[in-house]
């Protein structure tokens, strides 16, 4: 197929039409702008481009507009715009571009059936190159862990590249060794995994073991559910930081990002990591599918669902990287994203994972499609919102929190979005509350930020707890300190043989730091494996 632009990404970025190199800016904000809507592929707001590349005291809406028109000179055709602006987004259009980064991740995945020789000694060739060349710092942090993202997987992909050299079955035996030698040093995990699984084919089989000891301590299988680090002394789990941070960095590689549309035409942002059985997480508040996962609150979790599991999540319509611009905000379309996001994806039978109020929501979905639910996990939920049961003082005071959110969400000063991170994670380090708090201030707008306020409080779904079918597990903190804890024992009461768990916490978003963040992980993984869903 041929291609009207190439852009080449692998070493420093370079663009040419028909074969002939085109002259770039000089600019490294402008050419890493560039890369950053290429690779990405889907509309970015104009305040999000702002942030990711110039700061104060500049001016980032017009240094953006500047860098716009120095690379519309350069993608452009006579009779074609390539980048797409309006007033609130902008995006690039990829339609007949070939991209070298992109096209070699799409053309080879991991994948059993070797391909070509030719082929993949040329991959090689290509990916041996620092992708993104030249373009550090040309941005901020969150542009910094984008480039490093990338980067970590085009490595991944050369290390899928050279096994498929270093196995292929036509490989000449001494360029064999060489591959096999570039493979050990791209991916020595993986190196280390097909060796012994080679010396495990060879091997006589163990004999078999007469008795257990009754001291062992066994967890569930890989494929069952989230399995738990073996445990040592007292139960702790061995684990690393470094481990740790290999289990994240191997699930990010992954995770990759679309758009599904529902009936009103609202754009819903999904992505997907890890690999093996799904899981569906329906949204909470609030989301942000490229800010959560680095987050210090989600990405120990993340990573733990995505080690075993093809992990998929959302941004409900109002924030992260869906329509923001939206007329409906209600439980209805909140259910209608999860059926657009599981409809896209095919999934024809899975588990459900709802926290706070996205446990209501999968509920309902839950009794809509009984055929396609698998299994519930509810975490920190509810059926009713605070309109259903609070009292008249109660709800008068979360009136008054309504106005003042709309009036100073979006303001510099943290203490509007502290009524709600301290209430969420109570025992949470500073470190994580600052985060918490800048987190909610860029995932969605003021007005928007009320708006699902208003909509939680209205949600009712007590009525459709007894005509639940799927085995459930609902987990509480006893301490909560925004959903009591008697309001999810009540949930788990009124769903058919749900299971009950407590958690000993008094934050409603667990954090890793904390016992029951294990405890949860621990009571899930056996969940998932004991009703095998």
């Amino acid at each position: 197929m041929s291609h009207d632009l190439q852009i080449s990404l692998l070493g420093e970025i370079r663009v040419a039409s028909g074969g002939v190199p085109r002259p770039l800016p000089a600019s490294r904000k402008a050419r890493a702008l560039l890369a950053f809507l290429a690779v990405t592929g889907r509309p970015h707001r104009r305040e999000r481009l702002c942030e990711l590349f110039w700061d104060l005291p500049d001016d980032p809406k017009a240094s953006l507009r500047w860098a716009l028109s120095k690379l519309r000179r350069v993608v452009d055709a006579p009779d074609r715009r390539r980048i797409i602006a309006d007033r609130e987004r902008i995006s690039f259009d990829t339609k007949d571009v070939c991209i070298d980064i992109t096209h070699l991740h799409q053309r080879l995945p991991q994948q059993d059936t070797p391909l070509p020789l030719e082929e993949l000694e040329a991959a090689a060739q290509k990916l041996d190159a620092i992708p993104l060349e030249g373009l550090d710092g040309a941005g901020s942090r969150d542009f910094d862990s984008w480039l490093t993202t990338e980067r970590d997987d085009a490595h991944n992909t050369y290390a899928a590249v050279l096994k498929q050299l270093a196995t292929h079955p036509e490989t000449d035996p001494v360029l064999g060794r060489k591959w096999r030698r570039l493979w050990q040093q791209a991916d020595p995990y993986g190196w280390e995994a097909h060796r012994r699984e080679e010396s495990a084919k060879t091997a006589t089989p163990p004999a078999p073991v007469k008795a257990r000891d009754p001291r062992a301590r066994t967890r569930a299988s890989d494929s069952e559910g989230f399995k738990a680090p073996v445990s040592g002394a007292g139960g702790a789990p061995v684990t690393t930081p470094a481990r740790d941070a290999r289990y994240k960095a191997q699930a990010l590689r992954t995770q990759r990002i679309g758009f599904c549309e529902v009936r009103d035409s609202t754009k819903i942002a999904y992505a997907t990591l890890g690999s093996g059985p799904p899981l569906l997480k329906a949204a909470n508040w609030l989301n942000h599918l490229e800010f959560d996962w680095n987050s210090p609150i989600w990405g120990r979790s993340f990573a733990e669902i995505a080690r075993h599991r093809t992990f998929i999540r959302y941004d409900e319509r109002g924030c992260g990287l869906s329509d923001w611009e939206v007329k409906d905000l209600s439980f209805d379309a909140f259910v209608e994203d999860l059926e657009a996001v599981a409809d896209k994806l095919e999934l024809k039978r899975f588990p459900l994972l709802g926290i706070s109020q996205g446990c209501a929501v999968s509920i309902e979905y839950a009794v809509r499609h009984p055929e396609r639910v698998s299994g519930l996990i509810l975490i920190g939920g509810y059926a009713a919102g605070w309109r259903h049961l609070t009292s008249p003082e109660e709800q008068a005071r979360r009136e008054a929190v309504l106005t003042l959110t709309e009036l100073g969400w979006g303001t510099d000063n943290p203490a509007y979005r502290q009524i709600f991170s301290q209430t969420f994670m109570p025992e949470a380090t500073k470190k994580e509350l600052d985060w918490f708090n800048e987190f909610q201030r860029r995932t969605t707008s003021p007005r928007n930020a009320a708006r699902f306020q208003d909509a939680f409080g209205h949600i009712d779904v007590r009525h459709r707890l007894a005509q639940v079918t799927a085995p459930t597990i609902v987990l509480h903190s006893r301490h909560d300190q925004r959903i009591p804890f008697n309001v999810g024992r009540a949930l788990a009461a009124g769903i058919p043989d749900a299971q009950f768990i407590p958690l000993e916490s008094r934050n409603h978003i667990l954090v890793e730091s904390e016992p029951a963040w294990r405890t949860c992980f621990d009571a899930v993984g056996q969940f998932l494996a004991e009703t095998r869903i």
